[in-house]
């Protein structure tokens, strides 16, 4: 990862059209470190809608369940990135069924990965 991982908090959120990746820094202030996040975040938006998920496999040193199928998928998958208050968020959409499921394995291997806690049903 491209900031500190114990100055961070990760949240992977379960959408019914897809999910969201968001990280914020743990303190407000800290504006150094959410820039990193942002500067991390918004690049990784562009690849991923580029079919490119070399960093996800590097981190976790694996394929991560879904990845297969979002590149298959991707022309039908958006990846929407923006800035929140403390950091930033990546908005992974599709209207395609197969998409939508491949995006949430996806996000449900980064939240065990990550142990977030974060839930793993759709909210």
């Amino acid at each position: 990862m491209a900031f500190s991982q114990t100055a961070t908090t990760h949240h992977f959120l379960l959408k019914s059209n897809g999910g969201v990746i968001q990280v914020t820094v743990n303190d407000p202030k800290d504006t150094a470190k959410r820039d990193e996040i942002r500067m991390h975040l918004q690049p990784i938006a562009h690849l991923f809608s580029a079919g490119d998920f070399d960093i996800p496999m590097f981190i976790h040193d694996q394929v991560p369940p879904g990845v297969p199928e979002m590149k298959k998928l991707n022309s039908k998958i958006h990846y929407d990135y923006g800035d929140i208050a403390d950091g930033g968020k990546m908005v992974i959409s599709s209207a395609d069924a197969a998409a939508v499921s491949a995006i949430q394995k996806f996000l449900r291997f980064q939240i065990s990965e990550h142990e977030t806690g974060d839930p793993t049903t759709v909210k």
